[in-house]
């Protein structure tokens, strides 16, 4: 029987392991794809640590997956053998109940609905996906260079359009970092009049190649003042892990402004008398279903969004991951299949 190769957490807090397994056969209503990149996101700690208790070990971790449809299950339409394919943190749902259809993080009991992490993903050469986890890839896009778009940038994308920000408006991009350089990206792509803050001045000219039109150095000045000195931002896309940073920039809000959280910090602490004032609000945005992947994929290749990567072959997923937990990446980690 032919086989497939896989890394694979073998328990809670255990190095990856490598594994010669069977090429798996999909089943009702699920394709397998034949993974050509995926990268290394940093919620892939949830299945190495264990930190949900959806997690059951061996797994294969990895939600940033691009591919070619290997085999096709029973009860799958408008896929055929051979196309572009991506599978991103969304596993799948039933599609029920509207709940299910829209709710990213929503673990519905009928399908394990967590690429990498209640279904195996795609640190391996294959992979099986439920039909309704399966975004449409433009055939002239990089695997490469498009497979962290399928979590980092369906989520920046994602909580951008949905800031009620329009074009000419101040948007601000806190961090310019694995998320932050695409944001920047789709926020000037987007017609709005993007500000890039970071700390220091290291990272300015890229911001600026990028599409910011302004740059705050936030360790050289207030930056909720010099976004108010600007007019207030309609939305800031805080990507930072860094909770007292982004209480710090809460306050560049302007009237019914949005700061739009993509960054995990834990607890959070904003001025409620400052958002009381200008009917400005603080809200949580997370990746996004299949059909998000595909606006995404699609918008990125119109208008030219690209990641930076760094690329590592598959067996090498226990440096990549190690090089994607220590910060230092220059931006996003990706596993190359064939590399």
């Amino acid at each position: 029987m032919a086989k497939m190769r896989a890394m694979v957490v073998p328990k809670r807090g255990a190095p990856f392991e490598a594994e010669e397994r069977d090429i798996p056969v999909p089943g009702p209503e699920e394709m397998r794809l034949r993974v050509l990149a995926c990268g290394v996101c940093h919620s892939d700690v949830v299945t190495v640590l264990g930190l949900l208790p959806s997690v059951q070990y061996p797994r294969v971790p990895g939600h940033e997956v691009i591919g070619v449809v290997d085999a096709i299950g029973e009860g799958v339409h408008g896929w055929s053998v051979g196309a572009r394919a991506g599978v991103g943190w969304f596993g799948g749902s039933c599609g029920y109940c509207r709940r299910c259809r829209r709710d990213a993080a929503f673990a519905c009991e009928n399908v394990n609905s967590q690429t990498g992490v209640t279904r195996d993903g795609g640190y391996a050469t294959h992979m099986i996906a439920h039909v309704s986890a399966v975004a449409h890839v433009p055939d002239d896009l990089d695997p490469v260079e498009s497979a962290p778009l399928l979590c980092a940038g369906v989520t920046t994308f994602n909580a951008l359009r949905n800031t009620g920000a329009g074009p000419g408006d101040i948007v601000a991009v806190h961090g310019v970092g694995g998320l932050g350089h695409l944001g920047l990206q789709y926020a000037a792509r987007q017609g709005f009049r993007t500000v890039a803050v970071n700390r220091g001045r290291d990272k300015e000219a890229l911001a600026r190649s990028l599409g910011a039109s302004d740059y705050i150095d936030s360790a050289d000045e207030d930056p909720a003042k010099a976004l108010t000195a600007m007019g207030g931002a309609k939305a800031i896309l805080a990507t930072v892990t860094d909770g007292k940073a982004m209480q710090a920039i809460s306050g560049g809000l302007g009237p019914d402004g949005v700061m739009m959280v993509i960054g995990a910090v834990g607890p959070l602490t904003v001025d409620s008398s400052g958002l009381l004032g200008k009917r400005a609000s603080v809200k949580g945005w997370y990746s996004g279903v299949a059909r998000d992947s595909e606006d995404t994929l699609n918008f990125s290749q119109r208008n030219k969004v690209a990641s930076m990567n760094e690329i590592y072959p598959l067996e090498k997923a226990q440096e990549a991951y190690d090089r994607m937990m220590s910060g230092k990446a220059r931006f996003r980690v990706v596993l190359r299949m064939d590399a």
